[in-house]
């Protein structure tokens, strides 16, 4: 245990009113995580066929050609054992961002590196995605993904000093 996450120590601070953007971040972490969490189970659930027969529909609504494309590739790695895999992915996914929205709501330090790590790691695909398509949504996202980082950020300084 870090000494900032020490009850006894003099910058432990539980108190939520003391970081409110924690508990923002936590919200939104805590939706991440829950809807990732439901979309495996929908996958486990489901199993392969609904997948890929909404790709299917997909090719068909855009009038893509059914046999070569990414989509008609994809459809055709749709099976039992991809499934799984893709749920077992999603759901620790899920649970990752729902240990760190419990961490941030108790305001607790490894939460903030975790969320802080996380957080910049999707930095340079929103950079990449504001190059290839600049726009509103583009500059919005990189935006919020920015503040995230830099109230983690200055979190775990403020527990360092």
């Amino acid at each position: 245990m870090r000494p900032s996450d020490d009850p006894g120590h003099p910058h432990y601070n539980p108190d939520p009113h003391a970081h409110p953007g924690l508990h923002v971040i936590a919200l939104v972490e805590g939706v991440k995580g829950a809807l990732a969490v439901l979309a495996a189970s929908g996958l486990e659930l489901l199993g392969p066929a609904p997948l890929r027969r909404w790709v299917h529909e997909l090719i068909a609504r855009f009038q893509l050609d059914p046999e070569h494309g990414a989509l008609a590739l994809f459809a055709n790695q749709i099976n039992p054992d991809a499934v799984h895999l893709a749920a077992a992915a999603v759901m620790a996914y899920g649970l990752l961002h729902l240990l760190e929205a419990w961490g941030l709501w108790r305001a607790r330090g490894w939460a903030s590196w975790l969320g802080c790590v996380t957080a910049s790691l999707y930095l340079p695909l929103d950079l990449y995605a504001l190059w290839r398509h600049p726009g509103w949504a583009a500059v919005l996202v990189l935006a919020i993904n920015l503040v995230v980082v830099w109230v983690l950020a200055r979190d775990i300084l403020r527990r360092r000093y």
